[in-house]
């Protein structure tokens, strides 16, 4: 009889009841699922982990970080008191603001079920309540103003410049990039209210893929929208979703199109497939894309470019949720790995509290864009030393790749809920961990969204 190695025990929800059931996590030759149990529905059993990358081997021991001013009361438990409560063990590394619910795509797979016709945007008071709620319980924090899609906004750079008002740092916009392609003068205005760097969905390289995944053909949109930041300068981080079966073989090709579109590109962030929303049957293995999966193709579609070895576990957020790494293609000839050389995330005892520290920092750093003065040009009669070359290599060739999964109602565990650093700001001032918010039961029901998912997934075929 086959022998049951189990990694660790854990908890996780019901699909069908959003009950608090025990889960444990099983090691099946180099396969890691969750199992689960409700006495009222039955057993669930999805991939968690999955290829040659140890599961045991990745995980990183990290000392807690305390919330100083928890925002709520534990009476429930995790994960049904966030706001944030006592028991969460990570401060907020970005914050999320949906600034609308309105989006000018209908898009196979969405956070938000948004559309096109939903309710009136949220008032810029309201938005000011919000960021002030931030400051007050996070300080300042990287903001993403999200959607819905915000772009559709007129007055969303107000909305960024009132932000770095208050006094935050870095502010980037999540977008599909439909209007900074098409209107210059908005991308000008966003720049000069203080946007930082946009957050843009890039799922591949073909129009097939974006016709599949977005129902339209963007290809040419999203090199546009590219093309105008670049103008701008406004830093762009490449996010593609993966899914089986429409893009996971065009991973190297994305990655490629983000260095040759350097330095406007400062990275690609990988996402692999979450099924939220109505999805009433368990998503099949071959309909889930692992985050050890997404780091083996990117050293097998790169032709071993970018190593398996150069990409680590994070420091803020809990190890199993994402993986970075950092790199710099000097001159656009050669690629330097810089993911060992900094004392970063893998760090076996750091402090979850250094490592959202360090998190913000980098990603303020990394992902905006900066004018730098081009180490060809001639000064008077004097030649840029190396130091300037270094420094410009640095400045416009840093580059990043990196992954995060996003949880489910199928695969939820609540350790990784705990060690949550991505926070999305509610009307209310809360601050609730990203999958928690977007999170729902089989049926569409959300937690915490105040309302109902209208689009039923009734098949997860491409």
């Amino acid at each position: 009889m086959k022998s049951v190695d189990i990694i660790s025990e854990t908890q996780s929800l019901c699909p069908i009841c959003l009950k608090k059931i025990d889960a444990k996590k099983v090691l099946d030759v180099n396969k890691v699922y969750m199992e689960k149990y409700c006495p009222d529905h039955g057993q669930f059993k999805t991939i968690l982990w999955k290829g040659n990358i140890s599961m045991k081997k990745w995980i990183r021991n990290k000392e807690r970080a305390y919330i100083k001013n928890p925002s709520t009361n534990v009476q429930k438990g995790c994960p049904f008191d966030c706001g944030l409560c006592s028991e969460h063990r990570q401060h907020t590394c970005t914050a999320l603001i949906e600034v609308t619910q309105r989006c000018n795509l209908k898009c196979k797979f969405c956070f938000a079920d948004s559309y096109a016709g939903k309710e009136k945007d949220i008032s810029i008071e309201k938005i000011k309540f919000m960021y002030k709620k931030l400051l007050e319980s996070s300080g300042s924090c990287n903001v993403q103003l999200s959607g819905g899609e915000p772009t559709i906004r007129d007055d969303l750079p107000d909305i960024v410049k009132l932000g770095r008002k208050l006094g935050f740092k870095f502010i980037q916009v999540n977008t599909n990039g439909i209007r900074m392609a098409q209107d210059e003068e908005y991308v000008k205005k966003l720049k000069i209210s203080g946007l930082s760097s946009i957050f843009l969905q890039f799922d591949g390289t073909t129009d097939l893929i974006y016709r599949k995944l977005r129902g339209a053909e963007l290809l040419n949109l999203k090199v546009k929208a590219i093309e105008n930041c670049r103008k701008h300068n406004i830093g762009v981080v490449l996010v593609p979703t993966i899914v089986p079966g429409i893009n996971e073989d065009n991973i190297g090709e994305i990655i490629n199109f983000g260095l040759n579109n350097m330095p406007a590109v400062r990275g690609v962030h990988f996402q692999p497939v979450s099924y939220f929303g109505r999805v009433p049957f368990i998503p099949k293995e071959e309909q889930r894309i692992t985050l050890p999966e997404i780091i083996e193709n990117i050293e097998k579609q790169t032709l071993g470019k970018f190593k398996i070895e150069s990409m680590k576990p994070p420091g803020c957020e809990n190890a199993l949720c994402s993986f970075h790494g950092n790199y710099i293609y000097k001159d656009k000839k050669e690629l330097i790995n810089v993911t060992n050389n900094s004392k970063s995330c893998c760090s076996k005892n750091e402090k979850a509290e250094e490592g959202a520290r360090k998190a913000k920092e980098f990603v303020s750093r990394n992902w905006s864009s900066r004018k730098v003065t081009n180490p060809n040009t001639k000064v008077k009669s004097s030649k840029i030393d190396s130091w300037d070359k270094i420094l410009y290599n640095i400045n416009n060739y840093s580059f990043s790749i990196s992954g995060m999964a996003f949880q489910d109602i199928w695969n939820v565990d609540l350790e990784r809920v705990k060690d949550c650093c991505i926070h999305v700001v509610s009307e209310e001032g809360k601050l609730i961990p990203f999958c928690m918010y977007n999170i729902t039961d089989a049926e569409g029901n959300y937690i915490y969204r105040n309302c109902k998912v209208k689009m039923k997934m009734t098949s997860l075929e491409a």
